[in-house]
């Protein structure tokens, strides 16, 4: 049988899908490494908007990648931040869609002490930088808190020792939230106590405290690392109640000292800041009350002696006030009567105006005004001429006694004062004849303005019949021939159009201000 050879070399080597591939891959990572504990530094970190945490592991030269579902992230114990160095438990996957390999992170860790308290400084920095160590925002602690919030452990001496304290110095009502007081609970359960506390309601069912202890013992900073967490310190940062941080011993520091409003050494000292000693309290309220009685004592006697001193000065009461009710009382009589006096005066004086208004009432008080000045201008001029006759003759009868040269002088200053005297009576004349003339105007027109000429300015018209007045309907058209009479004159309607009315008399320019010569 001869051979043929094979005209492409690996033709018969199996063939895999890239499914395949991928499955086989995974199935060998996780096979061979399962769970595992990697160190090393964290590069990038994502917290998705899914819930689920994605990072980089890396040393010097190479990346590893982990992430952690959304439910093992509450358990994965210290949150992974970028340059910290830490062990990363887990097991290892495969990825076919990226062709990667991964690490399911379950729990993270930091590596050492020296990393734990690199990363402290860190997050101690960070948090001062945003203000939450500042002093401007410490509150103070209420004097005489009614309720006391206690976040610490239910086992253990240290809320024996706060409740035996308080029990000793002044006895308060306590409300003790439970919480872990270190492992990965710890963080977490101490946030939410302290958020807890602050969302009661002033005077609820369960009264919101007026003061918190958050209190633990001594310990390694493993053991207290809680207390670091970046959460507690937020919530502690947040809180509208005064807080107390006790954990630890003197020498123990953690986050939480530092945004608290106030710190304390030890669980007991934290029981000592909240509350005052009472047998103190008690001295010290009956020495103030003796001194407030010994006081008010001797301010009275003090006062009652002024008060006397002052009385035998001041005149009696009735004196004082006795004129003042007899002026009263006596207005009090006359008020009525002056009161009705005055009310039949005015409607009196409103009655006699209202009567001098009636336009037939106008026009005869214009009639005799305008005589008046007619009158007083006839008397005017004759009255100048008798004067210039009086003075002419004694002046005749003084000429033929005097002398020509006094003659002429005395002439002169006749002359003279008679001129003064002229334009006196000139001036006067032409005061008075302009105030009758303004008089006369301003009746003028109060008479226009109450006839009905004044209306038909403003836009109206009369209907006439005949010489009859059409107010209505019917009389328009019952009537043969209607006049319309508008501002301007006069318009027929279904007649012979009358002549235009002739145009009123223009008023008569007034007289000269200026009162002429009498010679």
């Amino acid at each position: 049988m001869d051979l043929i050879d094979d005209p492409t070399p690996g033709s018969n080597t199996p063939e895999f899908t890239v499914g395949e591939i991928a499955g086989a891959v995974k199935k060998l990572v996780e096979a061979e490494l399962g769970w595992v504990r990697v160190r090393g530094e964290v590069g990038r970190v994502v917290l998705a908007r899914s819930g689920h945490l994605y990072f980089d592991l890396k040393d010097d030269r190479n990346v590893l990648s982990c992430m952690t579902w959304k439910g093992q992230v509450p358990g994965i114990g210290v949150m992974p931040e970028e340059g910290m160095e830490v062990v990363a438990e887990g097991r290892m996957t495969a990825s076919g869609f990226q062709s990667k390999f991964s690490l399911n992170a379950q729990h993270v860790a930091v590596a050492g002490e020296g990393a734990l308290m690199a990363l402290l400084e860190k997050r101690k920095k960070q948090l001062a930088a945003e203000g939450l160590f500042d002093d401007a925002r410490k509150r103070p602690l209420p004097f005489l808190p009614e309720v006391i919030g206690v976040v610490t452990s239910p086992q253990g001496a240290v809320i024996r020792d706060i409740l035996h304290r308080l029990r000793d110095r002044f006895p308060r009502k306590v409300l003790v939230w439970p919480v872990a007081v270190q492992g990965q609970a710890c963080a977490p359960e101490v946030a939410r106590a302290i958020e807890g506390f602050n969302a009661l309601t002033p005077g609820g069912a369960l009264p919101r405290p007026d003061l918190l202890i958050v209190a633990r013992g001594g310990g390694s900073i493993e053991d207290l690392w809680g207390f670091n967490e970046e959460i507690v310190a937020r919530a502690a940062a947040a809180s509208e109640i005064p807080l107390i941080s006790a954990v630890g011993h003197e020498t123990d520091t953690t986050l939480i000292d530092f945004v608290s409003d106030k710190r304390a050494p030890t669980p007991t000292a934290a029981a000592e800041l909240a509350v005052p000693v009472r047998l103190e309290l008690l001295a010290w309220v009956e020495a103030q009350g003796a001194r407030v009685s010994g006081g008010l004592s001797r301010l009275i006697q003090q006062r009652k002696t002024r008060l006397a001193d002052l009385a035998r000065a001041l005149p009696r009461p009735e004196g004082l006030t006795a004129s003042a009710r007899q002026r009263l009382d006596h207005m009090d009589a006359r008020l009525p009567q002056a009161l009705t006096a005055a009310a039949s005066k005015k409607r009196l004086r409103l009655s006699e105006v209202a009567g001098a208004l009636r336009p037939q009432a106008l026009r005869q008080g214009l009639s005799e005004r305008a005589r008046a000045l007619t009158t007083a201008a006839e008397r005017l001029a004759a009255g100048h001429a008798r004067q210039d006759k009086r003075r002419r003759e004694v002046l005749a009868t003084q000429s033929s006694r005097l002398r020509p040269e006094r003659l002429e002088r005395d002439l002169v200053r006749a002359g003279e004062a008679f001129t003064r005297l002229e334009r006196r009576f000139a001036a006067v004349a032409g005061t008075q004849t302009a105030t009758w003339r303004r008089q006369l105007e301003g009746l003028e027109r109060l008479r226009l303005s109450m006839g009905y000429e004044a209306t038909l300015e403003r836009g109206y018209a009369v209907v006439r019949d005949g010489e009859t007045v059409v107010t209505s309907k019917s009389g328009a058209e019952e009537a043969s021939a209607l006049e319309i009479q508008f501002s301007d004159g006069r318009f027929s309607v279904g007649g012979e159009r009358p002549k235009p009315a002739p145009k009123r008399a223009t008023k008569p320019s007034p007289p000269d201000e200026e009162q002429g010569s009498l010679f």
